[in-house]
């Protein structure tokens, strides 16, 4: 089944309420080694992915839409998350011209896109507690899975998960985090559970109606 722009519609939308239903949590995570607002920060991204979603104009491409969200996202402030989601989602845009409809092999180029782009603004790698450790993982997966968009959206899912639970058994190097040491051990990074919700996101709205 291919992906319409209904479809994706849903995609973004699921991933945005996960977001703000998960803010207070990520807030209380990130106030253990950082500046405990990264909730905060994922909140105001959701407002303005709804609101983007909403204004989606019936001439505007997948790729012009992508493009214009994540400029958007990357203005927003409030730390590093703006920018990391504004380069994930503009490099969602990179290999779109003027599709209709996304299928699966595009899905995948969209998703190597984002991770793409995301090295290009970062230096954080797996394993370095950032949302790397969910991002890179979940994009790896999607490479491996068949050609079907929801057994590539669920592959990312799982893999994001789980990249964002074992987050818990590194040490941070980046950001405020990387002052505490070895103390940021046995918890998770924010950034990587927020991650992990954009692809769960992803993968519920898919299945959406």
């Amino acid at each position: 089944m291919a992906i319409n722009r209904q479809r994706f519609s849903r995609m973004l939308l699921r991933a945005a309420s996960l977001w703000q239903e998960k803010s207070a949590e990520l807030n209380e995570i990130d106030a253990r080694f950082g500046d405990g607002d990264h909730g905060l920060s994922m909140d105001r991204i959701a407002k303005l992915v709804k609101g983007r979603v909403k204004a989606w104009e019936e001439n505007e491409t997948f790729g012009d839409f992508l493009d214009g969200l994540g400029h958007g996202v990357m203005n927003i402030g409030g730390g590093s998350a703006g920018p990391l989601y504004g380069a994930l989602i503009c490099g969602l845009a990179e290999p779109l011209s003027d599709e209709d409809d996304l299928d699966g092999p595009k899905l995948k180029e969209m998703l190597a896109g984002a991770l793409g782009e995301l090295k290009g603004v970062s230096r954080a790698r797996e394993g370095d507690k950032t949302l790397m450790d969910a991002v890179i993982p979940a994009v790896e997966a999607a490479q491996a899975a068949g050609t079907r968009p929801a057994d590539i959206l669920a592959a990312a899912a799982k893999a994001a998960r789980a990249g964002a639970e074992d987050s818990r058994r590194h040490v941070a190097k980046f950001g405020r985090a990387k002052n505490c040491g070895e103390k940021s051990l046995g918890c998770p990074d924010p950034g990587a559970l927020s991650a992990a919700l954009f692809f769960r996101g992803l993968a519920e709205g898919f299945k959406c109606n």
